[in-house]
């Protein structure tokens, strides 16, 4: 070995030496606390906390053992080269402050609760321990970064002194805020995510004591599962874990989006801005470092839980609206055509169209008038609804576009809003439709009807008539001619203009009526519609092949 490798080598396990000397001190100090402390409780027979008092006692002893384990000068792992000295002080800050952690926490838990379990005898030696945890914690990353011959001009005793009166002074300033620190009336269901049992049990004690429902997981992998099966309003996950750690969970759940909005507080026993950072762009709320302060701790959760409430709160009223907005438009849809809604909805303020060839129908129930004299209100309106309602099924199936009904009288288009080359066709077809519809509905009512209807074809204006009671109406001379067709048809009968008649000539049996006088238009030679021709199949509506 050259004289320089020996002289590193030399001052390497100076500061080694150094480091185990200015922890021996403060961790004998805690295992001779926690041993006091435990034949205490078993002097005073406080069975309620003696099992925390031992978990404190075995986690001041993990210390001990990490720390002989560790800084071992004369053969074990500190004997080991001094390239990988870095990597020992990064190891060393993150696992001293497990069991610290651990002793901490149960400590704070302890003071909370020893009047309940009339165990106040035990609370000077409780405070000292506290006081001397975290005189400690204060002093990890100066103890492991500094302990070296160069940093004999680190804290001395009088600094140190200083220190831990500083720290007793802050128990002493945050006691009284514990004491007095009311739970969260609103609690919530929270997943502990840790691979230290004793962080999962401190962290279940103490929100289990503040009213939430926790659940465990020792893994990554762990957690992952559970949060498939079963839902949380925050998870608690520890950055360093073996299988996957933090930083991949919170990705995981992140890219899940039944996942997605569930709040996750990042835990870690270092202290790395970076990956605080890191974890907070991942999409993690907060990031606490251990050990942790409970009053923050509560605040903390406390913050989380309340801004996923209010996100919930905002998520169900962004639904309500959506459906509010799903039954306004279904309303439209059932008043107005499904292109018209569109048209409105996309901010259009007059909607009024020339379509240059429309098929128009009108039908209209015989001896209605007499009929209602007859029957009580309550079957007069039965009657026409079963009968309306059936028409309305056919128009939804056959691709008509029913426009309005006036008292018994039921109007209908084809080729429009939308164009279509065969809407003469599809009117012919629904015409046909409406007479064995009726037929079979006459079978279920009380009193039996029969219809007539008139069947033309031409330009016509359509558009959307109101600002509080939307109607699509449609006008023109081919509507007026419609509306006389049906008015001198007969009973059982389809009446259609000869522009109709010319259009349907080649698929359907036609019956020429003669020359007729209508009312208001004049005289006219028209036709009855009878049926398709033998052989000639009714095409598929547009709707039947959607």
């Amino acid at each position: 070995m050259t004289e320089r490798a020996s002289k590193g080598e030399r001052q390497r396990r100076a500061r080694l030496a150094n480091m185990r000397q200015e922890l021996l001190a403060p961790v004998t100090a805690l295992v001779g606390y926690g041993e006091m402390l435990v034949e205490k409780a078993r002097a005073l027979e406080l069975d309620d906390i003696g099992p925390d008092l031992q978990r404190i006692l075995t986690s001041a002893h993990e210390l001990l053992e990490l720390m002989d384990r560790q800084l071992d000068v004369t053969g074990g792992a500190g004997a080991r080269s001094g390239a990988d000295l870095g990597e020992l002080q990064a190891r060393l800050r993150h696992d001293l402050r497990n069991p610290l952690n651990a002793i901490k926490g149960y400590a704070e838990l302890l003071l909370e609760e020893l009047d309940e379990v009339s165990a106040a005898a035990t609370r000077p030696d409780l405070e000292a321990l506290l006081c001397e945890a975290e005189s400690l914690l204060s002093r990890i990353d100066v103890i492991i970064d500094f302990s070296s011959a160069e940093a004999d001009a680190g804290l001395g005793d009088q600094e140190r002194s200083a220190v831990a009166s500083m720290v007793a002074n802050l128990v002493r300033t945050v006691r009284p805020i514990e004491a007095t620190f009311t739970p969260p009336h609103e609690t919530g269901r929270i997943l502990v995510v840790d691979d230290n049992a004793s962080n999962r049990d401190l962290l279940f004690r103490r929100l289990s004591h503040d009213g939430h429902q926790v659940a465990r997981a020792d893994s990554g992998g762990r957690a992952l599962e559970i949060v498939q099966v079963e839902s949380f309003d925050l998870i608690l996950l520890d950055l360093l874990m073996p299988d996957l750690n933090g930083f991949q969970v919170l990705q995981r759940l992140k890219a899940d989006e039944r996942l997605h909005d569930v709040p996750v507080i990042m835990i870690s026993g270092l202290q790395e801005v970076d990956s605080a950072i890191r974890c907070i762009e991942a999409g993690a709320e907060d990031f606490l470092t251990k050990p942790f302060n409970p009053v923050l701790l509560r605040a903390r959760i406390s913050a989380c839980l309340e801004r996923k409430r209010w996100r919930d709160r905002e998520r169900r009223y962004i639904e309500r609206i959506e459906l509010e907005r799903q039954k306004h438009e279904n309303l439209l849809r059932n008043i107005l055509p499904r292109q018209i809604v569109t048209r409105l909805n996309n901010g259009e303020v007059v909607i009024a169209d020339r379509v240059e060839e429309a098929s128009i129908l009108f039908a209209d129930l015989v001896g209605f008038t007499a009929v209602a004299s007859r029957v009580t209100p309550a079957v007069l309106v039965d009657n026409l609804n079963r009968i309306f309602s059936a028409f309305d099924d056919l128009c939804q199936r056959m691709g008509m576009e029913k426009i309005k009904t006036i008292g018994d009288a039921y109007m209908a288009a084809a080729g429009l809003p939308a164009p279509r080359p065969d809407h003469a066709e599809v009117t012919a077809d629904f015409a046909l439709a409406m007479l064995d519809t009726l037929e079979a509905v006459n079978t279920t009512i009380h009193v039996p009807f029969q219809i007539r209807i008139g069947i033309h074809t031409g330009p016509v204006v359509a558009g959307v008539i109101g600002s509080h009671r939307f109607l699509y109406d449609i006008w023109g001379d081919a509507v007026n001619l419609a509306s006389r067709l049906e008015s001198h048809s007969l009973p059982g009968r389809i009446h259609v203009s000869p522009r109709t008649s010319e259009v349907l000539a080649s698929q359907y049996e036609l019956k020429p009526r003669g020359l007729i006088n209508l009312r208001g238009i004049g005289k006219m030679r028209t036709s009855f519609l009878t049926g398709r021709k033998i052989g000639v199949l009714p095409k598929l509506s547009e709707r039947e092949h959607g």
